[in-house]
C-alpha cells in the first residue's frame, strides 16, 4: 500500500552518504553530535497499539503512520525528533498532559493578559507586599505556561530554548505549533504555503525536501 511515507526512511537514510550533508543545520554539531541522518526503528503494530495505550489516546493519523513506516525518532527538522516508545518513564506524565485538550487560543488569551498585569513596585506601599504579589503572580504564570501546553507532544529542539510541538487532543489535532516561551511569548502556530496551519508530514517533509536540496547540492566552481 502506497502512503505519504512510502521510501521516506529510505530517502533520509541516504542522506548519510550525501556529499554536503554536515551543512543541513543539526545533522552535524560541535563534531560529535547532531542526528546525522540517523533512524531509530519504527514500530511494530503492537508497540504502537501499546504505547497508545500508555498515552491514553490515539495519535494523530500522519503521525502514528510515521512511527509504524518511518521511525520511532531520530533524523528531522532542526535537531532531530523525539524518540517516542512504549515502556518509557516519560509516558505517564505525558499521558497525563495530553488527558486535557490542546487550547492555545483559550489559554493564550489568559496568558497574554496575566503577561501584562506583571506586578510592579511603584503599586505597592511596601516590599513586602510587593514580593507577596509577585510569587503569586509567578506561580500563576508557571501554571499557564503548563497549560498552553497541554494537548500536545514535544517533537523536536529548534535550539536556543525554541521547540515545536505538536497538537495531539482537542480540535487542533494533528498540527505543529512553535513554543516560543523563550522570546516571551507562549505558542504559535507553524504556517504551510499561505495556509494557517501545517500538518506534521508538511513539516517532515519540507524538512526532507530542504535537506535533499542541500546535502545533494553540487559544490560550485573554484574561485
Amino acid at each position: 500500500m502506497t502512503t505519504i511515507w512510502t521510501g521516506v526512511r529510505e530517502r533520509v537514510l541516504a542522506l548519510r552518504t550525501a556529499p554536503r550533508m554536515s551543512e543541513v543545520f543539526g545533522a552535524v554539531w560541535l563534531d560529535d553530535h547532531g542526528h546525522r541522518f540517523e533512524l531509530l526503528p519504527p514500530l511494530t503494530r503492537d508497540e504502537l497499539d501499546e504505547l497508545e495505550h500508555e498515552l491514553g489516546t490515539r495519535l494523530p493519523d500522519e503521525y502514528r503512520a510515521f512511527l509504524r513506516e518511518v521511525a520511532a525518532g531520530g533524523a528531522g527538522p532542526d535537531y532531530g525528533i523525539y524518540p517516542l516508545r512504549p515502556g518509557a518513564e516519560s509516558n505517564a506524565a505525558r499521558a497525563k498532559n495530553l488527558a486535557v485538550p490542546f487550547r492555545p487560543q483559550e489559554v493564550g488569551a489568559l496568558f497574554d493578559e496575566h503577561q501584562y498585569n506583571e506586578p510592579s513596585g511603584d503599586c505597592f506601599t511596601s516590599a513586602e507586599e510587593f514580593s507577596a504579589a509577585y510569587r503569586a503572580w509567578d506561580a500563576r504564570d508557571d501554571e499557564l505556561r503548563e497549560e498552553l501546553f497541554t494537548g500536545t507532544l514535544y517533537l523536536s529542539s529548534q535550539g536556543c530554548a525554541y521547540y515545536t510541538v505538536l497538537a495531539v487532543t482537542g480540535p487542533e489535532a494533528g498540527t505543529v505549533w512553535d513554543d516560543v516561551q523563550a522570546a516571551g511569548e507562549g505558542v504559535a502556530p507553524k504556517r504551510h504555503n499561505g495556509a494557517e496551519r501545517m500538518t506534521f508530514a508538511q513539516w517532515y517533509l519540507d524538512w526532507l525536501a530542504y535537506a535533499e536540496r542541500t546535502a545533494w547540492k553540487e559544490p560550485g566552481p573554484a574561485a
